[in-house]
């Protein structure tokens, strides 16, 4: 068992390029083995934004674990007594929404380890490990290396404290939430407003100071991605969730249909 490095995190601080695939429609692990064939690193199962159950979301992220990809659950908002039967279950990660303060990211970070630096409940059976007994001396060093904890921050509150928030033992990963950051100042979905590359350039500061990556979440244009990673954004980079992509897909075959079989095109004209 590695109990000093994180291969994810490694890879982001060597500036590789790393796609993540949200899953919130899908109930089959299906998904995961899509999500690996296409050339996906890691996964994000939404609870915060679905009904899906904790059964299928471990089920996810075993299956991910499987195939080599990294796995993150977003819990819902404050949902901290369920990030210990998660990571029980199996999950590598953990995603904590609309965080404000230090105190609440300490409050997550201590859910996702074990004594001293957490609270998480004593376990000494994991899919982690295959559901072998381990000493609890050996698996919970392994674990807290292996769990990454994110911390979303989507408010100007949360920026504001961002320099706290990103000095919290546990925390790895900071994110930027730009949908509900928008939202909250007016304009949502206007992501080239000013105020979001202030908020960017800000949060990458702290980040940089405590030598934690910041992704940028919610924006789905490169060139604006480009932009944001130049201000000291990290690689990690949302593809889309299955639903919304799944539309796309769905609305583009119709569309390309709707042109190759319409009736002026296969009945054409005798004159």
């Amino acid at each position: 068992m590695d109990e000093r490095r994180n291969a994810f995190l490694d890879r982001l601080a060597a500036d590789e390029l790393t796609l993540m695939l949200a899953i919130r429609g899908s109930r089959s692990t299906e998904v995961v083995h899509i999500a690996a064939a296409t050339g996906h690193h890691c996964i994000m199962v939404d609870l915060e934004h679905s009904t899906m159950s904790v059964d299928t979301a471990v089920a996810m992220c075993r299956t991910a674990a499987q195939l080599g990809l990294m796995d993150f659950v977003r819990v819902p908002e404050r949902e901290y007594g369920m990030i210990g039967r998660l990571l029980d279950g199996g999950a590598n990660g953990v995603i904590a929404p609309r965080i404000e303060t230090a105190e609440q990211a300490l409050d997550v970070a201590r859910a996702c380890r074990f004594p001293p630096r957490g609270q998480r409940s004593q376990t000494v059976m994991v899919p982690q490990f295959d559901m072998r007994p381990v000493p609890a001396r050996e698996l919970n060093v392994a674990l807290d290396a292996r769990v990454v904890v994110q911390i979303l921050v989507e408010t100007p509150a949360g920026v504001a404290n961002a320099e706290e928030i990103a000095a919290v033992d546990g925390v790895d990963l900071i994110a930027f939430g730009a949908n509900d950051f928008t939202a909250e100042l007016g304009v949502p979905g206007h992501y080239g407003d000013h105020r979001v590359r202030e908020a960017v350039a800000e949060l990458a500061a702290a980040c940089r100071r405590h030598g934690k990556p910041l992704m940028v979440g919610g924006i789905g244009d490169p060139g604006l991605q480009r932009e944001l990673m130049a201000l000291g954004a990290c690689p990690l980079v949302m593809t889309g969730n299955d639903s919304g992509l799944l539309y796309q897909a769905a609305a583009s075959r119709v569309e390309e249909l709707a042109k190759a079989l319409d009736p002026a095109t296969r009945h054409p004209s005798t004159d």
